[in-house]
């Protein structure tokens, strides 16, 4: 049995390479990337990381590790995944069940799951399931204030690098300019072409129902949060009279909020995010509840963890993938094949690594 010996946390302000924009955060300058190294009584090591938008939180996140789940982990067996995950959350149950512990919470686990994965000698990919190595990515534009010509170049330019499906931001104080801009992105694209639409959060349930409506005849994949995450009977009332597939789930911290969404009829593609969740081990579990219900699932940001997830299961959809210029920092940054799939790595964990010199310079 090898034991938890160690536990390193950092914390890191990455600057976006554009401002990035939507419909609730605002203008998005850059974004905190905390990372947590376990290392075992063995010697080997385990790479975890999270993140948060504009940095709001991350020096929180990165304490709620260092001062207080430390505690809960270091000593114990580190194979021992599922009951690490309990213990750490009851351990900052009273102020957790969900939100800034969950990312916390997050960071450790990615780290535990890289470590035993590579003392299998696997990827995680296969270490998980191992169904398919390739799975379909989409580029994640963040361009709700974009010219409708800035937002057809930046398609031009997805397309450009092998991108077979595209999303974009709606969500505008005038609905007229989101049907305006989402027609323009398809006759743009042509009939076919997979496209996405996120409107993060920003419309009431009322108004929900006439932009899905207004746009349901323009063939998206999906609209993705329509409305707050917590109306899960305003998501069923959308998605059965707005006539339009609902992606939700970016913002849920438990896999109760994904029970109950599924359950109420309110989701069409559950999209939970490892980093807001709490990791791979609750991860897997929204994946297969929703295997369960006969719905596909898909991802949100950190795609290099991601493509593992989605390419160990068998209701895999899309991938999504964002530019905010971790690659920079990043040894094998993720690429697209000519087809427009992402390739699961064969290194042994997740196969990342980062530059911790090139990020000195943004240690927050």
């Amino acid at each position: 049995m090898a034991t938890i010996e160690k536990l390193i946390v950092d914390h890191y302000r990455i600057p976006l390479p554009v401002v990035l924009s939507d419909s609730t955060h605002g203008d998005m300058h850059d974004f905190a990337l905390v990372t947590v190294r376990i290392i075992d009584s063995d010697g080997a090591e385990g790479l975890g990381y999270g993140y948060t938008v504009g940095n709001i939180g991350g020096d929180a996140m990165r304490s709620l590790i260092d001062k207080d789940l430390r505690h809960a982990v270091v000593g114990e067996d580190a194979s021992r995944i599922e009951q690490l995950w309990e213990k750490m959350w009851w351990y900052v149950h009273y102020v957790g069940r969900g939100g800034l512990a969950s990312f916390a919470m997050a960071a450790i686990d990615v780290a535990l799951w890289d470590l035993k994965a590579k003392k299998a000698d696997e990827p995680l990919w296969r270490f998980l399931g191992g169904h398919d190595t390739r799975v379909q990515a989409y580029a994640g534009g963040i361009d709700l204030q974009f010219t409708i010509d800035a937002l057809l170049e930046q398609a031009d330019g997805f397309r450009a690098d092998n991108f077979s499906a595209i999303k974009m931001k709606i969500g505008r104080k005038v609905l007229s300019e989101d049907v305006e801009r989402v027609t323009a992105m398809r006759r743009h694209l042509g009939d076919d072409f997979p496209l996405l639409a996120d409107a993060n959060m920003g419309w009431s349930v009322d108004h929900a129902v006439r932009a899905a409506r207004s746009v349901r005849d323009l063939n998206l994949v999906w609209i993705e949060e329509p409305t707050i995450p917590d109306d899960i009977e305003g998501h069923a009332v959308i998605a059965r009279e707005g006539g339009v597939p609902i992606a939700t789930g970016e913002n849920f911290h438990t896999i109760y909020e994904f029970k109950n969404m599924i359950d109420r009829g309110g989701v069409s593609f559950p999209e939970p995010d490892l980093v807001t969740l709490g990791g791979i081990t609750p991860w897997l579990k929204v994946a297969r509840y929703a295997e369960a219900s006969n719905l596909p699932v898909t991802s949100h940001g950190v795609h290099d963890l991601h493509v593992h997830l989605l390419a160990a299961v068998p209701n895999s959809s899309f991938l999504e993938i964002h530019g905010f210029g971790l690659n920079d920092y990043i040894e094998h940054p993720l690429t697209l094949d000519d087809q427009g799939y992402a390739h699961a790595p064969m290194r042994t964990g997740h196969g990342i690594s980062f530059d911790f010199d090139a990020l000195e310079s943004l240690r927050a």
